[in-house]
């Protein structure tokens, strides 16, 4: 081969190694630039919205107490009268529907038991008596009971209300005499003599 030949290879190398070169830089070029871009670009933020959280609240739990029911005590039942305090050696008491006021009382000369109220029948008013009549029936130590010749009460406590009644079936002994009520109404016996009364508001005796 002659040296002509050998000139045209030799360039031609170069030429290509120029080409290869150019082609090189020109990948480096635009590879460099690609990185500086993906280089010098701020990082992607991520952000992330959360969805409001809603908190229901419980509904509220009403409890109610009922109140326990109130306890009625029964009214305590009072208890029938069966002593009765001696008011100057005296006891006074009532028939149960206040119509008689009664007593046992003992006096000076006697002791006696009588009922003061309205009776029927009544017998016929002694010459001796001028006052109230009929209004009442004792006994006393001596014989059988008698109407009452009195103007005023007799057997009372002489207090504001009237005395406590002797409920039917109730006795008071004292002094010697019995007095008892009973549904036909009340009665007074001297225990020593077996005399005495009964008395009601539409019928009596004497005995």
């Amino acid at each position: 081969m002659g040296s002509g030949s050998k000139m045209v290879n030799t360039r031609r190398a170069v030429a290509g190694l120029f080409a290869v070169a150019a082609v090189l830089a020109g990948c480096g070029s635009e590879s460099g630039a690609e990185v500086a871009a993906t280089s010098s670009a701020p990082p992607a933020v991520i952000t992330t919205t959360a969805a409001p959280t809603t908190t229901v609240a419980p509904a509220p739990i009403t409890t109610t107490e009922v109140p326990p029911a109130p306890t009625t005590e029964p009214a305590p039942i009072p208890t029938p009268q069966t002593t009765y305090a001696a008011i100057g050696g005296a006891y006074y008491f009532s028939s149960p529907d206040g119509q008689f006021q009664c007593g046992i009382v003992p006096l000076a000369s006697r002791t006696e038991a009588g009922c003061q109220g309205t009776t029927d029948p009544v017998p016929p008013r002694p010459e001796d008596c001028m006052i109230s009549w009929g209004n009442g029936i004792r006994v006393t130590n001596e014989g059988e009971a008698s109407f009452m010749c009195a103007g005023g009460a007799v057997y009372t406590s002489g207090g504001e209300t009237i005395d406590p009644p002797l409920e039917i079936g109730r006795s008071i002994a004292a002094d010697g005499y019995t007095c008892t009520s009973a549904a036909d109404g009340i009665s007074c016996v001297n225990d020593a003599t077996g005399h005495g009364f009964r008395i009601a508001p539409d019928s009596n005796e004497t005995f």
